[in-house]
C-alpha cells in the first residue's frame, strides 16, 4: 500500500524536512536526480541498450534541477550519447543561488551542450531519444504560459519517449481539459507520491508510474495523512481465509435481485460473480417470465422465480440492480432491503438500484457502485466536474448518503462515510466491456456476506477487496478482449489462491 498526498501536503513535508531534519533544497534535489536516475536504469535497462540522445528540458524550479542532476548521473555511468543536451526556458542570473543554478552549472563544466529555448533548438528535439520532462513540477499553480506553455506544446506534438520527474510537465490539482499538458511514456513519481497523477481526467497523460523511494525519510512520510493506492497484493490480506471445516452458510448467502428483457446477462453475470468470490450459496430473484431462461445454464447457482421466492433462506447480503429496470413493481423489494440494511444487512447496489434509492440516505451498510455517468445522476453534479475530482465528489456523495462509494472508471475510486479513500489502478482496457460493473457488484456482495457472517463487515474493506479482484482478473487474461465470465473465471483462481 502506497500513500498518495495532495500538493499542499507536499509544500507541508518540504518544510518539515528543513525544520526538523535539517535537510535543504540543496540536498532534496541532489538525492532526487540520483535516485531517479538509478530507477530509470534500473526498470528500464532497454533503454540503454545503444547510448541515447537525452534532452533535458528545464524549467525555473527545482524540477529543472532534478532533471539536470538525473542527466548528469547517467553520463557518469556512461549511459547515454555525447550529444545529449539541456534546453533551458532562461540562463540563471549571477546573484541566483538555486539547486538550479547549481545542476546548470555543473553540466556546464562537463560540457555539456546547453541552449535557451527559442525556435532554433527544435531540430535537437528532433534528434532526441528520450525527453527527460523537467519544465514544472507540483508547484505549479493554475495553466502554464508562454514560454514554459511552448515548451509543453511543442514537445507533445513531436511524440517522443518522455519521461517526466514527479509529475508531467502541466498538471496540477485544479486542472482542466483546457490546459496543455507533457504527455508522459514514464513518470518517476517521488515518494510519497501526488494524488493528482491518479486522478481519472488526466491518469492518461501519466504514462507507467514508477515510485522513486528514499529520497523524503520514512519516518517522516509515516506522519503524513493521504488516500491510499491498493493493489491486490496489499488488500487480499485484509480478507480472512475461509476455515477447511466452513460450510456454506458460513461462507455466507448472497441474495440478489436483477434481470429484465433483455438484461439477461447481468443477473447471470452478477450471480457469478458473487459465486466466485466465495459465497456459499447465490440465490437470484428474477421475474417470472425470466425464470427459464435463467434457470436452465445456472449451474449452482440458484434460480428463484419472484412468485415463489421463499423466506426460509435469510441472506448476509443482498444486491439489487444489475439489469433489473426501474419499474415501479421494484419499489416493494427496494424497501424491504432498505429496511434490512437498517437493521445492519449489506446492502449492495448497483446501475437500476442506484436510481431506485436515489434520494435515500443510508445507515452505514450499503456499498454503491456507480460509474461516472450514473454518479452525475445519484449526485446531482456535471460528469465533467466529477471527472476533474473524483475523490472530492465521492467523499461528498458518501458523507451525504452514509454509505461506501465506489466511483468505476479506468481509475477507481473508493470513499466511505468515515472519509477513508483509496484509489485503484486500472488502467485496462479489457475492463472496459458491458458486465464488467456486474461482476464487481457480485464479488461486493460475496465478501460482503461472509463478514457480515463472521461479524466483521466493513463496507470500505468489501469495496477495495472487490476491485482490487476486478483489477488483479483484467491484468492476468493479458492483451485480448474477453467476456466477463472469462474475468470470473480468473477472478476465481485469484480468489481461491488468497482466501481458500
Amino acid at each position: 500500500m502506497k500513500k498518495l498526498i495532495s500538493t499542499e501536503t507536499a509544500r507541508k513535508l518540504d518544510t518539515s524536512l528543513a525544520k526538523l531534519w535539517g535537510l535543504n533544497s540543496f540536498a532534496l534535489v541532489e538525492t532526487a536526480g540520483r535516485l531517479c536516475a538509478k530507477t530509470l536504469i534500473e526498470h528500464f535497462p532497454s533503454l540503454f541498450t545503444v547510448s541515447p540522445r537525452i534532452v533535458v528540458l528545464a524549467g525555473a524550479g527545482n524540477n529543472g534541477a532534478d532533471a539536470m542532476v538525473m542527466l548528469r548521473e547517467l553520463i557518469l555511468a556512461g549511459k547515454v550519447n555525447s550529444e545529449s543536451a539541456v534546453l533551458i526556458n532562461r540562463l540563471p542570473s549571477e546573484t541566483e543561488n538555486t539547486p538550479r543554478t547549481a545542476s546548470f552549472l555543473t553540466l556546464t563544466k562537463m560540457a555539456v551542450p546547453s541552449f535557451i529555448w527559442d525556435k532554433s533548438v527544435f531540430r535537437i528535439l528532433k534528434n532526441a531519444d528520450i525527453i527527460i520532462d523537467g519544465i514544472v513540477g507540483t508547484g505549479l499553480k493554475g495553466s502554464v504560459h508562454d514560454t514554459l506553455k511552448e515548451m509543453i506544446s511543442i514537445t507533445a506534438d513531436m511524440k517522443k519517449f518522455v519521461v517526466s520527474i514527479d509529475v508531467p510537465s502541466g498538471i496540477h490539482e485544479e486542472w482542466s481539459s483546457h490546459s496543455p499538458v507533457l504527455p508522459a511514456n514514464l513518470t518517476l513519481a517521488i515518494e510519497p507520491v501526488k494524488v493528482m497523477l491518479y486522478q481519472q481526467a488526466v491518469r492518461h497523460f501519466t504514462g507507467k508510474i514508477i515510485t522513486v523511494s528514499g529520497v523524503f525519510p520514512e519516518p517522516l512520510i509515516n506522519t503524513l495523512t493521504g488516500s491510499e493506492l491498493l493493489s491486490w497484493e496489499d488488500v487480499q490480506k485484509r480478507i480472512k481465509k475461509i476455515m477447511p471445516d466452513s460450510y456454506k452458510y458460513d461462507r455466507g448467502v448472497v441474495e440478489i435481485h436483477a434481470g429484465a428483457s433483455g438484461t439477461t446477462g447481468a443477473a447471470r453475470i452478477a450471480a457469478r460473480g458473487a459465486q466466485v468470490a466465495g459465497a456459499g450459496l447465490v440465490r437470484t430473484i428474477v421475474d417470472d417470465s425470466l425464470y427459464p431462461v435463467l434457470a436452465s445454464p445456472a449451474d449452482g447457482i440458484m434460480v428463484v422465480p419472484a412468485s415463489n421466492n421463499e423466506k426460509r433462506f435469510s441472506p448476509h447480503a443482498i444486491l439489487l440492480g444489475p439489469g433489473w429496470g426501474i419499474t415501479p413493481d421494484r419499489q416493494a423489494i427496494v424497501q424491504q432491503a432498505l429496511v434490512q440494511e437498517e437493521a445492519g444487512l449489506p446492502l449492495i447496489l448497483d446501475a437500476d438500484g442506484l436510481f431506485l434509492t436515489r434520494s435515500y440516505v443510508f445507515h452505514g451498510n450499503a456499498i454503491l457502485t456507480p460509474h461516472l455517468g450514473e454518479a452525475s445522476v445519484v449526485a446531482g453534479i456535471p460528469r465533467e466536474e466529477i471527472l476533474a475530482n473524483p475523490e472530492y465528489f465521492a467523499k461528498k456523495l458518501a458523507y451525504e448518503k452514509n454509505a461506501t462509494i465506489i466511483i468505476k472508471g479506468h481509475v477507481i475510486v473508493i470513499a466511505d462515510c468515515k472519509g477513508r479513500v483509496a484509489y485503484l489502478d486500472g488502467m485496462l482496457p479489457v475492463l472496459a466491456v458491458g458486465g464488467s460493473g456486474d461482476l464487481l457488484a457480485g464479488f461486493c456482495a460475496a465478501i460482503a456476506a461472509r463478514m457480515y457472517r463472521n461479524h466483521s463487515f466493513d463496507g470500505y474493506t468489501v469495496a477495495c477487496a472487490s476491485a482490487a479482484l476486478l483489477i488483479a482478473a483484467g491484468s492476468s487474461v493479458g492483451k485480448r478482449f474477453v467476456d466477463p465470465l472469462e474475468l470470473a473465471d480468473s477472478a476465481a483462481k485469484l480468489a481461491g489462491e488468497a482466501w481458500l
